[in-house]
């Protein structure tokens, strides 16, 4: 009895417990089910009266469901490691357990209740099984708990592969409604119409973004910038990011090639969307030196946001946009294959973060610090 009392102490003290964390699994769920209402909110914008309005509110659900699915399954598939990996390195100890409790149900028991001892030694060996019972107890419903946990989160992320083709389905149909509704939209207030020829050639004249920029604030136009409740600078240090992101380098932070640029750089998703932090006018859409395809638009008197390296472009210069507008998606292929989304997810590569989005902000002719102005990415880690 000794012995036997003795290994099942050895086994309990050998191992500690680890206790459950089910946050991984809540947060895919919760991403899951924001990508149903993202689906609802589809069908929904389908009857609205502003469209474009409510097809972008789709597409931004879709994309921010996708998103939290994204990091929901990367930390349930890290949970799902972590769990494999301690049962793999306890295996010897949990074999030891399940042998002490095999033992301790074939003993007849009267063996039990006898030590070769006496009464004293029975007494003792009583009392140390006492002890022992509810550490055993605990120890094998942790055990039971863990393995449980293991096998929710396979079947969620195995059921997780049709939320992901549903999703990744229904952003491309809001995305797709989306350019359909804006190509027929006609009652947009319009502040100017753009002098092509006037373009063309301050474009083919500009050698840098700021010699563009200027020349752009020099154009003759309408005064009064996009009409709005309050002045822009009254949101400053409030503002919406324009799209869905990571912020990968700030105000004049030197990149792989030593250069300095007085912007974000924002990494996206393929075809994300880019909307308007606040009512403004567009001002330029097109190619611009080496910054690919840009939208650059005057949310106020003696103020220009440039947004550089979209894919697409939605609108008309001179047209006045409300706040949350869409002004075009981001390029990329944006892939259907939920299998693949799904590896990516769990590996937590950042392969899908293909795209990236240059945002400058200037005021009067000089770029600010866009960290003074957007609500994002104030805090440096």
């Amino acid at each position: 009895m000794p012995l036997l009392a003795g290994a099942v102490l050895s086994v309990l003290t050998s191992t500690a417990p680890a206790g459950a964390q089910t946050d991984p699994t809540d947060a895919a769920r919760a991403a899951m089910l924001a990508l149903d209402k993202a689906t609802l909110a589809l069908a929904e914008a389908q009857k609205s009266n502003d469209r474009i309005a409510a097809l972008t509110q789709a597409v931004q659900a879709y994309e921010e469901g996708l998103s939290a699915l994204r990091d929901g399954l990367r930390r349930a598939s890290l949970r799902e490691a972590t769990i494999q990996g301690a049962l793999t390195a306890e295996s010897g100890r949990v074999s030891k357990l399940l042998g002490v409790l095999q033992i301790i149900e074939r003993a007849p028991e009267p063996a039990l209740l006898i030590h070769p001892s006496g009464p004293l030694g029975t007494a003792r060996s009583g009392m140390i099984l006492s002890d022992v019972a509810p550490a055993l107890q605990a120890q094998a419903e942790t055990l039971r708990s863990e393995l449980e946990e293991l096998q929710t989160l396979r079947a969620l992320q195995e059921n997780a592969v049709d939320t992901l083709k549903n999703g990744l389905e229904g952003a491309q149909d809001a995305r797709f409604e989306l350019s359909l509704a804006i190509a027929r939209r006609t009652e947009l207030p319009r502040r100017f119409v753009a002098d092509d020829g006037r373009m063309q050639a301050l474009v083919e004249s500009a050698d840098t973004l700021a010699s563009f920029a200027d020349g752009l604030m020099s154009e003759p136009v309408p005064s009064g910038g996009a009409a709005a409740p309050q002045r822009f600078a009254s949101v400053q240090g409030r503002l919406a990011m324009p799209v869905l992101g990571q912020i990968i380098r700030r105000y004049d932070e030197v990149d792989a090639a030593g250069v300095r640029r007085p912007g974000y750089v924002v990494a996206t998703r393929p075809m994300a969307i880019v909307t308007t932090p606040w009512p403004a006018t567009i001002r330029y859409l097109g190619p611009l030196l080496d910054y690919g395809i840009v939208a650059i638009i005057e949310p106020d008197d003696g103020y220009l946001l440039v947004l550089a390296g979209l894919g697409q472009l939605y609108g008309e210069v001179g047209e006045v946009l409300p706040k949350g507008a869409p002004i075009g998606l981001m390029g990329g292929a944006n892939s259907s294959d939920d299998q693949a989304f799904l590896i990516a997810a769990e590996e937590g590569t950042g392969a899908e973060w293909s795209q990236t989005l240059y945002i400058e902000l200037r005021k009067n002719g000089t770029p600010v610090d866009p960290s003074d102005w957007f609500a994002a990415g104030k805090d440096r880690d």
